[in-house]
C-alpha cells in the first residue's frame, strides 16, 4: 500500500500563498518515490497580492479554493484530516506559510498558528510521524513545536529569520540550498529552497532529497 503524505498548501502564489514551484516539485518527488500525496488546506480568507505589481489588491481570496488550483481540485479541508490518516506530512513554502497558516511574517517568534494547522502538526509530532518543511515553512514548525520539542530546522542562512526561530525554543541550523537538515529525534526534515535558490533546479535538488529523507523516516 502506498504511503500517504499530507501536503499542506496555503494558497496559490509565492506572495500570498504556496510557492508554486516548491509545491509542484514536492508533489512530483512524492509520486516519483512511490507515495501518494494528500493535498489539504485551511478553509479561510486571505488578502490577495497582485503577482505582477507585488502589491495587495484590497481583495480577499480563500486559501482552500486557491490551493485547489495546484492540487487540480483534489483538496481536503485540513479540519477534517487527522494524523491517523497520514504516514507523514510536508509544508511547501511561500508567504502563505508565514501569513495564512500562521502569522510569523508579522509576529516572528510570537506567531500564532491557524488552529487546525497547529492541531495537525502537534498530532503528527505526538504520533512520531515525520514532518517536512520547505523554504519559510520551518518557521511555522518552530512556532508550533518550539517550546515543547525544541526541534532543529533550517531556512538557509537568513540571520533575522534564524534568530526568530531560535527565540521559539527551536534551533536553527545553517544549510546550503541544495541540501537539507534532519532532526532525527523529532523526525523533522527541512530545506531552504527559495529562501536561497536563484534557479528552480537548485530548489528541486533540495526538495527531492527532503522528500526522500521524509519517506525514509516513516
Amino acid at each position: 500500500m502506498k504511503k500517504k503524505i499530507g501536503v499542506v498548501l496555503s494558497g496559490c502564489g509565492v506572495r500570498d500563498g504556496s510557492e508554486i514551484h516548491e509545491a509542484v516539485l514536492t508533489l512530483l518527488a512524492i509520486d516519483r518515490n512511490g507515495a501518494e500525496a494528500v493535498c489539504m488546506a485551511p478553509d479561510m480568507e486571505f488578502s490577495e497580492v497582485n503577482h505582477l505589481t507585488m502589491e495587495e489588491t484590497g481583495a480577499t481570496r480563500n486559501v482552500m479554493v486557491e490551493s485547489a488550483r495546484i492540487a487540480r481540485g483534489a483538496i481536503r479541508n485540513i479540519k477534517q484530516v487527522q494524523a491517523a490518516d497520514l504516514d507523514a506530512i510536508i509544508f511547501p513554502g511561500g508567504f502563505g506559510a508565514a501569513r495564512n497558516l500562521c502569522n510569523f511574517a508579522d509576529k516572528g517568534s510570537a506567531a500564532a498558528t491557524q488552529p487546525d494547522v497547529a492541531r495537525l502538526i502537534r498530532e503528527m509530532a505526538e504520533a512520531r510521524k515525520p514532518i517536512g518543511a520547505i523554504c519559510i515553512a520551518p518557521a511555522l514548525i518552530a512556532a508550533v513545536l518550539g517550546k515543547e520539542y525544541a526541534p532543529s530546522v533550517t531556512i538557509g542562512n537568513d540571520a533575522g529569520t534564524a534568530a526568530a526561530i531560535n527565540q521559539t525554543g527551536s534551533t536553527h541550523v545553517e544549510c546550503p540550498v541544495r541540501e537539507f537538515v534532519v532532526d532525527k529525534e523529532h523526525k523533522i526534515v527541512s530545506t531552504p529552497a527559495y529562501m536561497l535558490a536563484t534557479r528552480i533546479s537548485e530548489a528541486a535538488e533540495g526538495i527531492e532529497q527532503t522528500v526522500k529523507a521524509l519517506l525514509d523516516l516513516i
